[in-house]
């Protein structure tokens, strides 16, 4: 098993960055694939970006492609989330999830066996 924690979340004005970071801890950090997602409210939980256990391959959902960057440092058992150019709109609390094997990166909430308690990330006009 893994457990995950979030942090990094907050208060963004429209245009600006913000970094997640997620801490993982139980068994070893780099036979896991890792995903970020994200809930809106009233919303169905989506993908924003996921990444191999190397950190090789990466995958991003069309909406944040050339904004958002997902990085892993498997030293550190972290994996981050560089958000720029934040529109209010993607006003969420924010997920990371990780699954194992070697099966591809998924888009699909379900395909992740574990998950962080979320972060907010709030983005203001």
């Amino acid at each position: 098993q893994v457990q995950l924690v979030e942090s990094g979340g907050g208060l963004v004005q429209a245009g600006g960055s913000l970094r997640l970071s997620c801490a993982a801890s139980g068994r070893t950090f780099n036979y896991y694939r890792m995903g970020w997602f994200r809930q809106a409210p009233g919303q169905e939980r989506e993908f924003v970006a996921a990444i191999n256990q190397s950190g090789a391959t990466t995958r991003y959902t069309d909406t944040v492609k050339g904004r958002f960057t997902i990085s892993r440092d498997n030293a550190k058992n972290t994996v981050y989330l560089q958000m720029n150019t934040l529109k209010p709109e993607e006003t969420a609390v924010y997920y990371c999830a990780a699954v194992g094997g070697i099966s591809g990166l998924s888009v699909i909430p379900s395909s992740y066996d574990y998950w962080g308690q979320g972060a907010q990330v709030t983005g203001s006009s």
